[in-house]
């Protein structure tokens, strides 16, 4: 599975990636219960403030920013976007949250797991706030988020380096052309199923869609494996998320 040694962690390679500070990224989402709605206003109201008493304990630990998935995915309800420099930070909230009062009525619906690295094909297509650039993600607090889960082909990674630079350099041209859509680009090799997690923030839906049609047109739509599931998600403060639910 691994294309390395095990020695390579010593290699000089693993040692520049070691000095590069990078953060860890966890897209989180839940399903509430429909027990949940059942209960009287009062013990909903105290199930969501020790909810959001238990995600507050992350503040201390990284960024995390809040999203609500009702009315557009049937699977999920609630989506956390947490950004750490300490993995276990992670679960450490995820403890915490099922520990709340609200816990119980808790389904975790999907998990992505990645963290960032500087990407090998932007030197050729320098300009501000370039998503590749980054091994920090500053979110951009967009309306809208979306997200999803994206596998290459083992063909693709086949190529030379110069053929797969040629093909990448139509992708980016063609994502230049919608500057309204911010893309966060994240790396799960290793740590979860997918190659990258992709998170595209941007406050018009339909500029997305225009984008994602403009893409299946290029030459690397042809090595991709799978892109699904997608999630729209919309940006909420926490209270405004839960309350939407009941």
């Amino acid at each position: 599975m691994a294309e390395h040694a095990p020695h390579a962690a010593h290699s000089h390679a693993g040692a520049s990636a070691a000095t590069v500070k990078r953060q860890f990224v966890s897209f989180e989402f839940y399903k509430i219960s429909e027990d949940f709605r059942k209960l009287s206003p009062s013990k909903r109201e105290k199930a969501k403030k020790s909810f959001i008493k238990a995600v507050e304990t992350f503040k201390k630990d990284g960024i995390l920013l809040s999203y609500s998935t009702l009315g557009f995915k049937a699977e999920t309800d609630l989506m956390l976007w947490r950004i750490s420099y300490d993995i276990d930070s992670f679960q450490r909230l995820s403890s915490a949250v099922l520990k709340s009062d609200l816990g119980p009525y808790l389904k975790t619906a999907a998990s992505y797991l990645a963290q960032t690295k500087r990407s090998t094909y932007i030197d050729k297509h320098q300009h501000d706030g370039q998503d590749g650039n980054r091994t920090n993600i500053y979110p951009g607090r967009f309306k809208y988020i979306f997200i999803y889960p994206f596998v290459k082909t083992r063909e693709w990674y086949l190529l030379s380096k110069e053929e797969r630079q040629r093909i990448m350099d139509e992708h980016i041209r063609v994502g230049t052309q919608f500057p309204s859509v911010k893309l966060n680009t994240t790396y799960s090799f290793g740590l979860d199923d997918q190659d990258f997690v992709v998170a595209f923030e941007s406050d018009e839906p339909a500029d997305f869609l225009d984008l994602v049609m403009a893409l299946r047109e290029t030459e690397g739509s042809k090595y991709t494996v799978r892109d699904t599931p997608i999630y729209t998600c919309r940006l909420h403060e926490l209270k405004e998320a839960l309350d939407l639910l009941g």
